[in-house]
Formats: C-alpha cells, structure tokens, sequence
C-alpha cells in the first residue's frame, strides 16, 4: 500500500509551503550528489519514510549506524522551510509513476513546490557546466525572477524523475527542473555543485556552504561510481535529459 509514514509529526506544524529538492540517483549522479549534500549541509531531520508500490523492498544502513531504513526517505529543515526527497537505489520509471501518485496528496496538504534535478549529457569541457531550468505553467516566472537560463535546444527528461515531472503535468501541479551538463559516465560533484549554486540557491533564497563538494570531490566520486556504474546498466530507467532530435 502506498504511504508515507511521517516519523517526526512535530516538524509537519513547522513547514510553511516549503521547498522540497527531488535526489532520485540518475546521469552523472547530480540529484542524488546534491540531495545528499543539503541533508548533510543542514542536519536535516529524518522526518518520513516513503513506502510506494514498485519501490524494491530492502532495508539500508548507514556507516557508523546500526539502524535500518527503506532506501527512500523525506529530510526536513524547517528553518530554511526545506524538504529533501532521498533514495539510496535506483528507481524504475513505473515505479516512480507509483511514487508521484503517492506523494501528490501529501504535496497538497503541505502545499510543496518540488524542484526536480536531471543531468545532461555533456562531452568533457574545461568550462563550466551550463544550467538551465524548466517547469509547469503557472510558476515558470520564478525561473526568471532567480536568473535561471532558458533551454538552448529542445529535449526531454527520462527515467523516474521524468515521470514525475509528466505527472505535475498531467496534474496541473506547479513543479519545476533543473537541468545540468553532466559527465554521463562518472560521477560528477562540479555539476551537482552548479545545480546547487546556480539552481537551488537563487529559487530558496538559502545560502549552501558547497566547499566541501570541492574539496571532497574525488572522495565523492569514488564513494558514487557504484551506483554510477548501476545506474548505467540501467540506461533507460535512469533519470536524464535528452535532446529531443534523438528522437526525431
């Protein structure tokens, strides 16, 4: 049954329409880069687990940390009014329709604005990674008001977190993506560091301290290349951004 089991009730109260960051593992591993990174930057609460039909069954731990959880869970910061979807293994596309379904209800009755981050392949550069932001009518102005650059091709968002943005479609619900150049076979804390930077922070308002994405970044890379390299083998569930003329 699809549920989401809050475990700090105190923390719902304290919301007020807050921001929540999608992480879903995908190309290059940005969401998941930068989702882990605010839980950790913040302290953020564990304040839900997120029970979804098509969700693998298994149980995580934690290094350090005997304690089991569902691979994918809600974080809470209720000073910068900031939720964090988080997994710890990879969705299937069907799953995440499942995934939408479920938390749809629980967006309304917090009023959530979900961000939802994607990667795009890119060929390696020496410049920086270029950032752009999409999103359902109605909130598209806030794209402009953060400085938030256009699309510069056509394209499309695959994989669970393109699943989810069909969903708000369908549903008329505001959602909006950020979309990066990405390395499409390695891990890549520069783009995650860019869609938080050039993304996240000017749509919160909320200043992220991101020295540690720099200074860890090959340490990040080593600990990510598994899932990287899962996420791979499973290309076409995995959550990207495509020109859209591979399709035409």
């Amino acid at each position: 049954m699809a549920r989401i089991s809050v475990l700090e009730d105190g923390l719902t109260d304290q919301l007020e329409s807050p921001t929540l960051i999608e992480g879903l593992p995908g190309v290059g591993l940005v969401g998941k880069i930068a989702a882990d990174h605010l839980v950790d930057a913040f302290e953020m609460a564990h304040y839900a687990d997120v029970y979804c039909s098509g969700v693998p069954e298994v149980a995580v731990y934690m290094e350090g940390e005997p304690a089991l959880h569902p691979p994918v869970r809600l974080y809470a910061d209720t000073e910068h009014d900031l939720l964090v979807l988080q997994s710890d293994i990879p969705i299937r596309p069907e799953a995440a329709t499942e995934l939408a379904t479920c938390l749809e209800p629980w967006f309304d009755d917090l009023d959530v604005t979900p961000v939802f981050l994607s990667g795009i392949a890119r060929e390696k550069s020496k410049t920086p990674p270029a950032l752009y932001g999409v999103g359902s009518n109605g909130i598209l102005p806030r794209l402009k008001e953060a400085g938030i650059g256009e699309p510069t091709e056509s394209g499309l968002v695959s994989g669970p977190t393109g699943a989810l943005l069909s969903s708000a479609v369908k549903s008329g619900r505001p959602a909006l993506g950020l979309i990066v150049e990405s390395d499409p076979q390695f891990p890549d804390p520069a783009a995650a560091r860019i869609i938080i930077k050039n993304g996240i922070e000017p749509l919160t308002g909320i200043e992220v301290p991101v020295d540690d994405l720099v200074d860890r970044a090959e340490e990040i890379r080593q600990a990510k290349e598994q899932l990287a390299q899962q996420m791979q083998q499973a290309d076409e569930e995995s959550t990207q951004a495509r020109p859209l003329g591979m399709y035409q």
